[in-house]
This record gives C-alpha cells, structure tokens and sequence, in this order.
C-alpha cells in the first residue's frame, strides 16, 4: 500500500487577508508555505489546513459552507475560554455528546467556515 503522509484541507476566501489574520492572530496557526495566493498553515505534526483566495484558486467561494474543519484539542474548555476572551462568538458552549464519548463546541470563522474544536474521551 502507498504510504500517506499528511493532509491539507483548502478552503476558498473573498478575502484571504481576513482569513489569515483570524487563523493566524486569533487561532495561533503559522504559516509554513507562502505561496501569495494560497497559503498553508500547520495545524499538528502531519495535518494542515490551506487559505485560498477565491479570485485564484481551483474552486471559488461560495455563501453555503458544506465543510465543518474538526480541531482535536486535549483541553475544550480552555479553547473556549481563549477564543471567548479574544471576541470570537460561538455557536455554543462546550459540551459533552453522550453516547460519542467527545466534549466540543462550535464556531465559525470569518467567511463562515464552521470550526468544531473537540476532545475524544
């Protein structure tokens, strides 16, 4: 079997400044691949997630967001206290899903991406 190393989810942006500044300022993310037009920033040792400028990209934006990213996190709460302190609004408050074993809340991020940060327990 091939050997898989890693994975970049892209999302599309109007406006990619924006994007940037959020992930990168509100959400702690660096970037490690400058491309201009897209960028890629890490997320863990083998996952990333790629800003796209719309006017650019392969696809275009697109005002319904049919992907949710899923950040897993060892602490949920303090994820929320941090984003809550930095203005970000939320969709709701942590909670347990029981039967799922998992504790999350959700978010969205500045063109309306739905950010889920979660903890398997």
């Amino acid at each position: 079997m091939p050997k898989i190393d890693g994975l970049v989810t892209f999302l599309y942006y109007d406006d990619l400044a924006k994007a940037v500044r959020f992930y990168t300022e509100i959400m702690g993310l660096k970037v490690i691949i400058d491309q201009g037009w897209a960028k890629i920033l890490k997320l863990s040792s083998n996952s990333n997630i790629g800003l796209v400028d719309g006017k650019k990209g392969s696809l275009k934006p697109t005002k319904s967001k049919p992907v949710m990213i899923t950040i897993l996190v060892p602490d949920v709460d303090m994820w929320y206290n941090h984003l809550k302190k930095l203005g970000v609004e939320t969709m709701n408050e942590p909670h347990d899903e029981q039967g799922m074993n998992l504790r999350q809340f959700m978010f969205k991020d500045p063109e309306g991406y739905v950010i889920e940060i979660q903890h398997f327990y």
